[in-house]
């Protein structure tokens, strides 16, 4: 579809308070937490750094790559570099994934804008996706002399915040992101700093992404995770709510809700795949909810469970709904499957070098799958690009004696618009298969020809109302649009009826804004 956004990334901010608020570094810590979010993005890495002592009071440092390669990791003096050059007593930092402008440093964020007044010299990082990104700029190109040079979401968001912070006064960063909040569709979660030393976190009306914040003595930090977080030896880490931002003006913190929303939509694949197994969001372990969704699965088991039976976890995101439903079921969850760790998540990757890298992702264990029945714990199945590739070298081989597939999560039968690469019904792997008056409940039948077509003995997903109890949050307060098909915001719903007619008239299109 021509609004098919491939983007979800991580973000980082962390500065000074009260009397500190005026020196000690921050920016060394940066990239230990941008580390700690690498799981959201591969594809590039940055920060930008607040040095009101200097002439180019904003600093940016970005680069393509890993965080480890752009801030030269790997040797020492280029690090230590790196850090004294851009040390500050305020940063931002932003890891990113995307499949345009890959290697584009253009692409990277944080995005800085230079003026001569020092509340319109800014930057900015963002994670999630405008689902209104193409009716935004289609309004601004209308008028006269506006111009985008990346046609990216991000830049849209650059636009909008130049626009609210015109005039002769810094204007208050409540009244901008209430001004944004009104005009955006979609998740959005902002961390701003501009060349006054102030800095706000900003999360998204509905609660999409998460977003995490924590004070250790007169240190703020917030990040897209919790891990980042508590690595650093923070301990009282929140959740900030949905449609508040945190705000740090003068070295003072405080907390303002800019956009009311009865309701949250948190996107449940946070918990199912994206997020680190370490992490906390919304009061809800990610691990505890994949070890429930392990549970869950063994409690639906009706293969007759012997001897020859072991459990084999597709690495590594599927590791605790395996662990806990082969203890269930009192069946040895052994690592049949070894992974090439230069592969990377084939989920994350561009798609034309998705299915290459599919192929040699894993290698089986002949010693461990030879003469067994093994079943295979999956975290989801969105292209099943991985799982053909699995299936069709361990039958080639001759090693298992059958292949029960177990998804800890409910069929992807939509695509997503806030953030995850998966925004063309033409690719997912599910829709083909739903039946009339689908309601996030896979049948047997329908899971039969699922099977069938993976060449597979047999496949269970769990339900939507499955995920929520494993998760632990009501299912009203989730996003379950890709495996529902219903939306939570009004932008979501016209591009998957857009989608619809696309892959009906088979003339999908995809264009990526990041």
């Amino acid at each position: 579809m021509s609004e098919d956004i491939h983007h979800n990334c991580g973000v980082a901010a962390m500065c000074r308070l009260g009397r500190s608020a005026g020196g000690g570094d921050v920016v060394a810590m940066l990239p230990q937490m941008l580390l700690d979010l690498q799981n959201r993005g591969q594809l590039a890495a940055g920060l930008t750094s607040y040095r009101p002592k200097l002439a180019q009071i904003l600093g940016t440092f970005k680069d393509v790559g890993t965080v480890s390669e752009v801030f030269r990791m790997s040797h020492p003096g280029k690090y230590r570099s790196i850090i004294s050059e851009y040390a500050g007593q305020a940063a931002i930092g932003h890891t990113r994934y995307a499949t345009c402008g890959a290697d584009d440093v253009r692409y990277a964020q944080p995005f800085e804008r230079h003026h001569g007044r020092l509340w319109k010299w800014f930057a900015f990082a963002f994670n999630g996706q405008l689902a209104n990104y193409a009716d935004l700029r289609d309004r601004l190109l209308a008028k006269r002399g506006y111009h985008f040079t990346l046609n990216t979401d991000t830049e849209m968001i650059m636009h909008a915040l130049s626009y609210r912070l015109r005039g002769d006064k810094p204007p208050d960063p409540h009244k901008v992101m209430a001004s944004l909040g009104r005009t955006f569709d979609g998740a959005y979660n902002i961390a701003f700093l501009d060349a006054m030393g102030r800095m706000f976190v900003a999360r998204d009306p509905l609660g999409i992404r998460p977003m995490s914040w924590a004070v250790k003595g007169e240190l703020f930090a917030a990040a897209s995770e919790s891990v980042a977080l508590s690595n650093l030896g923070f301990t009282d880490i929140k959740s900030l709510p949905p449609g508040e931002m945190a705000i740090i003006d003068n070295g003072r913190l405080r907390f303002e809700r800019f956009a009311h929303n009865n309701r949250c939509a948190h996107c449940f694949f946070e918990w199912v795949y994206f997020s680190n197994v370490a992490s906390t969001m919304d009061s809800s372990s990610v691990y505890m909810a994949r070890a429930n969704s392990g549970r869950r699965l063994a409690e639906l088991e009706t293969e007759k469970i012997d001897s020859s039976c072991v459990v084999v976890p597709v690495p590594d995101t599927a590791k605790a709904a395996a662990d806990a439903f082969a203890y269930s079921l009192g069946v040895p969850c052994v690592e049949g499957l070894i992974r090439n760790r230069y592969i990377g998540r084939t989920f994350i990757q561009p798609s034309g070098t998705r299915s290459r890298s599919a192929e040699g992702k894993y290698t089986p264990l002949p010693a461990v799958l030879t003469g067994k029945r093994v079943f295979l714990v999956e975290d989801s199945i969105v292209r099943s690009t991985t799982l053909r590739a699995l299936a069709k070298q361990i039958r080639r081989r001759g090693l298992a004696k059958e292949i029960h597939v177990r998804v800890a999560c409910p069929p992807i039968v939509a695509p997503c618009f806030y953030g995850i690469d998966m925004s063309r019904m033409g690719e997912l792997f599910a829709p083909k298969f739903v039946e009339r008056n689908y309601t996030g409940s896979p049948t047997p039948a329908m899971q039969k020809r699922m099977s069938k077509a993976l060449k597979i003995d047999s496949l269970r997903y769990l339900a939507v109302e499955d995920i929520a109890k494993c998760i632990g949050i009501d299912s009203d307060k989730l996003c379950t649009g890709c495996v529902t098909a219903r939306y939570p915001t009004e932008w979501g719903k016209k591009h998957f009826r857009r989608a619809k007619r696309q892959a009906r008239r088979g003339k999908e299109t995809t264009r990526t804004y990041e």
